[in-house]
């Protein structure tokens, strides 16, 4: 069995966002020809897609043909569209899950999934979370690795993931036993990389290490003892940064330990005074690329928090979903199993 935790979907189509609320900034998809699409921004050309980001049979026959059993299904990032007015942020949220929710009871043995949720507004958010796995029978939510400052929400700045204003949302996804995906969405310093498509390659894995150092450091691992999130792109840079992570924790404390005095590596996989194998407090996915970067993923993460993921179906994924955890020659079976389908159960409580 392979289970994909990490897949994007949108419907084929939806309305004139920017005509619908009022003003611009919102996704509105271009069909120019059969089985191709482009995604834009006004008159911004972001991405061009084809017909395997809506169309589910042909998710279903090209997860046929790299064994692939169920895909996790979410939206593109590019959809949070967190800057909006907190109403529309929702209105946009429902749209976006009611659409997956039917994709999934559609072909309930071979998706599930990841609603979205408004994060400029928490209150809105938990009670959409709520939502998504009440009444969608959804297996939790993806969210960004921050929320934009914004106009529309009296914010002044971004807000990280240690916000306590987005306690709420934690405190739900606790209630409904909901599984939270963080993937990043904007990029850190982007304004620097507008060349090589740094962006992706450079800001990205830095939002993801920001992202878990924001949660570790704010303690919310600690107030929400029972929360289930992972991390898209193996951590990002987490991974090979925490011995720097870990020794500024130990020798500037004042600066770094503030509002939780664990060190950072205590959240990863170890072993216990009883002598006891104890996995990381947090998922990652296995899409690092690199057959190294899998085995350091191993090292910190143990396989009971390593998911099988890959980004499918946009070209900075893994083409065929689990090639490089099924080429690891040292891996062990059992190993390959975890990786390929028990992280994701157990993350996503799949019976």
């Amino acid at each position: 069995m392979k289970i994909d935790l990490h897949t994007h979907i949108l419907p084929r189509e939806w309305p004139d966002l920017d005509a619908k609320y009022g003003y611009g900034g919102f996704v509105r998809m271009e069909h120019y020809r059969p089985c191709c699409a482009r995604m834009m921004i006004g008159d911004r050309f972001f991405r061009e897609i084809g017909d395997n980001a809506w169309d589910p049979a042909r998710r279903i026959e090209e997860c046929d043909r790299d064994g692939v059993t169920i895909q996790v299904l979410s939206t593109v990032p590019v959809m949070f569209s967190y800057w909006a007015k907190p109403a529309d942020g929702l209105d946009l949220s429902r749209l976006l899950n009611d659409h997956l929710a039917e994709v999934v009871r559609a072909h309930p043995a071979r998706f599930a999934g990841l609603g979205t949720i408004p994060l400029q507004d928490p209150e809105l958010a938990a009670g959409e979370l709520r939502r998504c796995v009440r009444d969608l029978g959804l297996r939790g939510v993806q969210i960004g690795t921050h929320v934009d400052a914004n106009a529309f929400c009296d914010q002044e700045e971004c807000r990280n993931l240690d916000d306590r204003a987005l306690d709420s949302v934690w405190s739900a996804a606790e209630e409904v036993g909901a599984a939270i995906f963080v993937h990043p969405w904007d990029m850190v310093g982007k304004m620097r990389m507008p060349k090589y498509w740094l962006p992706w390659l450079v800001g990205m894995p830095a939002e993801t290490s920001l992202a878990i150092c924001s949660m570790i450091f704010g303690g919310v691992f600690e107030r929400f003892p029972y929360l289930r999130v992972a991390f898209a792109h193996g951590g990002g840079a987490f991974p090979i940064t925490i011995g720097r992570i870990e020794h500024g924790f130990n020798v500037r404390p004042d600066l770094v330990a503030i509002d939780n005095q664990i060190n950072p590596r205590h959240y990863l996989a170890r072993v216990d005074e009883h002598g006891e194998s104890v996995p990381a407090r947090f998922y990652v996915d296995s899409l690092v690329h690199d057959p190294d970067a899998l085995r350091l993923l191993r090292k910190l993460f143990g396989v009971r928090r390593i998911a099988l993921g890959s980004d499918y179906p946009f070209p900075l994924g893994e083409a065929h979903p689990g090639e490089l955890i099924e080429s690891m020659p040292d891996f062990l079976p059992e190993e390959k199993v975890q990786l390929l389908s028990g992280a994701a159960r157990e993350f996503l409580a799949l019976n």
